[in-house]
């Protein structure tokens, strides 16, 4: 609270991007965690609340005619515009917002302020709920072929690994260790995705510390053990994730790439993805093309082009298509980047979203980040600027991994358990901090901080709200979901991900994907279906109470011809509504003529139009049967109707 100069400011104008008429007038809340906008309305109270640790920047602009601008965007695409009355307070409110948003410490993150009302047993219920072992256990190993190695158990091999890791059988300490000094940051080569159906395996690690001349006997080693672990297979593939002349220019540097010459039976590949830098140049590009008021087409599409930004998820996902096509034939790979925690994270998930079903369910996903990223050290700390740090070092790597799974969801609508909204509110939480799985640039760093006894996890609490983020289309036995996805990665096959990019923008597009819609009118039709569940059970138990259905069907009525009688086949009657009396008696009244003939004969029942039904009844559904109805009033009847019409339309 120390860093608040002002807590409250009144009067405030909270602009509209898009339609400025449409700018509503309230009072401003700051508190030590959030910003609270609530709107002065007569009719009640509504609030627009903006977590702190999802400010980006906090811009004062030249004064206007309405008060003093203050522009806030957000990480996760919010852009807030807010005009201050008085120039001193849109001052203090600006210094409190820049400190707030910038931590300088882990303890002052969201997360570890943030206190759900559970007990101690549920939040380690919590972090046992993604068993990487499981996972692991699910693709076979150990085995024969591949063996869990404490070698990293104290992170003094590499204090950016996890402490457990599984690599070759044939792999002994001092081939890892040996590796491990001939690796960037001492990250050798791991196992990330084992296939048991044909020995083929994944395997990430970061760049070799040749420079131009230098070799290692054990790293040649331990790519040996790599290929002798896939008997089906006489090579292995080497991928390098970065364009080659970025390659090249760190062997001056003394690093670089694995020279073909001294590593037998690999086959060496370069990619072309961009670094850090390129990648956080080109989100900003496109989001200044998003944030355009009012672009004609051809400004938006140059603009979107211009930035580059489809181009480098085409990139990665080619990367993740190659890999998956080489394990999928049988072909054991290996990945790495620079360092191995960026572009290596994204092919290597990405590859495993294409190979693996299981990875495209909701769990799987969820196991799947806290695998490829969380456990082998990505820098989200540093990437998704949670604290004070080098701005050169923030880059969009998580995103762009989020944006193929989408890219790929939108080829494949049905391959996929979960659904849009999953993935952007995985993408809000990675940056908010409200949750301890992404504190930290790796598992030491997360071990020191208590993350698992002090904060919670984000996967329980999504599983339990799990059924807003099942996807409507997908079915478990179709062939899209089954085995390996071969995406077409032509450019007319990227779109712009408008619902992560733009969700905020009120009325500029539809926020309602056609996911959500078929999801709304499935509940609506599961409603419907209760309620006509609860319409059967009441027609039963009055039947029952009131002992008419054995004897409706051979009840004589009036023979008169205004009276229509129908003898022992009776198949239809009356409208509740002409029973003022409820159901039959001993001595029924003698009723009224209809203005049109509701009781018919058999034989003529099915050549009377429909038309003739009055309050839309449908012969061949049975609601206008009353021998098995009860005597709802009117309403109740459209009701039912209405419902069934609904239910059939559905």
């Amino acid at each position: 609270m120390e860093h608040i100069r002002l807590p409250k400011v009144e009067n405030v104008r909270l602009l509209d991007r898009v339609s400025p008429r449409r700018s509503r007038v309230g009072t401003l809340y700051l508190t030590a965690t959030h910003s609270i906008f609530v709107e002065s309305e007569a009719g009640g109270r509504s609030e627009t609340w903006v977590l702190h640790s999802l400010v980006c920047s906090v811009d004062k602009q030249a004064a206007g005619a309405s008060g003093y601008p203050l522009l806030i965007r957000c990480k996760n695409f919010q852009i807030l515009h807010f005009s201050i009355p008085r120039e001193q307070d849109c001052h203090d409110i600006h210094l409190s917002l820049q400190r707030l948003s910038q931590p300088e410490r882990y303890e002052e993150l969201y997360c570890f302020s943030y206190k759900p009302n559970i007990d101690e047993e549920e939040r380690r219920r919590e972090w046992a709920f993604v068993d990487l072992k499981a996972d692991y256990s699910r693709m076979g190993l150990p085995n024969s072929l591949w063996k869990l190695s404490l070698v990293n158990q104290h992170y003094k091999v590499s204090d950016t690994y996890p402490a457990e890791l599984f690599v070759p059988e044939s792999a002994t300490s001092p081939v890892l260790v040996g590796s491990s000094k001939f690796r960037s940051r001492g990250r050798f080569p791991a196992l990330s995705y084992y296939s048991k159906e044909n020995h083929a395996a994944i395997c990430r690690s970061s760049q070799p510390l040749s420079g131009f001349s230098a070799r290692c006997l054990e790293d040649e080693q331990m790519l040996e053990a790599i290929l002798r672990s896939n008997p089906h297979s006489d090579f292995m593939y080497v991928v390098d994730t970065r364009p080659k002349l970025n390659a090249i220019a760190n062997r001056a540097a003394g690093k670089g790439y694995e020279n073909e010459d001294n590593y037998s039976n690999i086959k060496f590949q370069f990619m072309g993805i961009e670094n850090i830098h390129v990648m956080r140049n080109s989100q900003q590009k496109m989001l200044e093309v998003c944030e355009l008021r009012s672009p004609s087409m051809s400004d938006f599409l140059e603009g979107l082009e211009s930035s580059g930004w489809l181009k480098h998820i085409k990139a990665v996902l080619d990367t993740g298509v190659f890999i998956a096509k080489a394990v999928a034939e049988g072909v054991s790979v290996l990945v790495h980047c620079s360092d191995g925690w960026d572009r290596t994270a994204q092919v290597c998930s990405v590859a495993c979203v294409l190979l693996d079903p299981y990875y495209r369910t909701l769990k799987g996903l969820m196991v799947l980040i806290e695998k490829d990223w969380v456990s082998f050290g990505h820098k989200f700390t540093q990437r998704c600027n949670h604290l004070v740090g080098d701005p050169k070092e923030v880059s969009p790597i998580i995103d762009q991994f989020l944006e193929c799974v989408w890219q790929l969801m939108e080829q494949y609508p049905c391959a996929f358990e979960y659904n849009e909204k999953l993935l952007i509110t995985i993408h809000n939480h990675i940056y908010s901090c409200q949750f301890g799985n992404f504190i930290g640039n790796n598992q030491r760093e997360r071990g020191e901080l208590e993350v698992n006894g002090k904060t919670h996890s984000l996967w329980s609490y999504l599983w339990t709200s799990r059924a807003e983020f099942i996807n409507p289309l997908y079915r478990q036995n179709h062939s899209q979901s089954q085995g390996l996805l071969r995406p077409s990665t032509a450019p007319y096959c990227f779109k712009f991900w408008r619902g992560l990019y733009n969700r905020f923008d009120r009325g500029m597009h539809p926020r309602q994907s056609v996911e959500d819609y078929l999801r709304v009118i499935r509940e609506e039709t599961q409603q419907l279906e209760e309620q006509l569940d609860s319409h059967k059970q009441k027609i039963v138990a009055l039947e029952q109470e009131q002992g008419w259905s054995g004897t409706c069907k051979t009840a004589t009525f009036d023979q008169s011809p205004a009276a229509w009688a129908l003898g022992k086949d009776l198949t239809l009657a009356n409208t509740p509504q002409d029973y003022t009396g409820g159901f039959f008696t001993s001595s029924p009244r003698t009723p009224k003529a209809p203005e049109s003939p509701l009781i018919l004969t058999s034989q003529d029942s099915n050549q009377t139009a429909d038309s003739n039904l009055s309050n839309g009844s449908d012969q061949e559904s049975g609601i206008a049967d009353l021998s098995c109805r009860s005597p709802l009033s009117e309403e109740s009847t459209r009701d039912l109707d209405s419902d069934e019409a609904a239910y059939s339309a559905a």
